[in-house]
């Protein structure tokens, strides 16, 4: 039951764009930043199209060969905010908000409050996303995408970060050993995001 996992390059950028968007169409955080499911079908694919260049520049895609499942990775240094914004700050998000849906303030906020919540101080690998083809759902090809990551953060010695968006997602990064990391971050009028902290499991690992 081997899945094979590459990294993806430019030419692949369609088909995570495609990827993401079918698989988060119904996921809470993204029904809050495009509320009304016409409106997000026409849009949210433009905000994961910013995501996938942002990572393409200067994280790591790991894609399932077949092009069921990505996962968006960023390698993030201490002391930076997590989201691989080039200096600028919060211009970073007007700059988004300006390119994805510029009427949308929800574009910007998402931004803002991620990366306010985001750890600093230690390096670590941000999962940014992770998708799964709607029809493929429940056949571990999610825990296969995170579990390559997570055994070489075992082996350096490395932590890892992600903010669920569901109560079902928080379970399931619990079994592969991350943990609740402060409190769940309320979407303004909007559900719960819950950062979550994974300390490496190698024997001996340094933090």
């Amino acid at each position: 039951m081997g899945v094979t996992i590459r990294t993806a390059g430019g030419d692949d950028r369609e088909l995570v764009v495609r990827l993401l968007d079918e698989a988060f169409q119904d996921d809470p955080v993204s029904s809050w930043v495009f509320p009304g499911a016409e409106y997000r079908r026409v849009t949210h694919h433009r905000l994961m199209a910013a995501f996938t260049d942002a990572t393409l520049a200067d994280g790591r895609v790991d894609l399932v060969e077949d092009g069921s499942a990505c996962a968006l990775w960023m390698s993030v240094p201490a002391g930076d905010p997590g989201h691989g914004e080039a200096d600028g700050g919060d211009d970073e998000f007007a700059a988004l908000r300006h390119a994805v849906d510029p009427d949308n303030e929800r574009v910007e906020m998402i931004g803002r409050l991620t990366a306010g919540i985001h750890p600093q101080g230690r390096a670590h690998e941000y999962l940014w996303m992770i998708g799964v083809a709607p029809g493929r759902q429940g056949e571990g090809l999610g825990t296969a995408l995170i579990g390559s990551v997570l055994d070489r953060c075992d082996r350096e010695g490395r932590a890892a970060y992600l903010e669920a968006s569901s109560e079902r997602s928080v379970r399931l990064y619990r079994r592969l050993g991350f943990e609740l990391t402060g409190e769940p971050l309320r979407l303004p009028g909007g559900p719960l995001m819950y950062p979550m902290w994974r300390e490496p499991r190698a024997a001996g690992a340094q933090a």
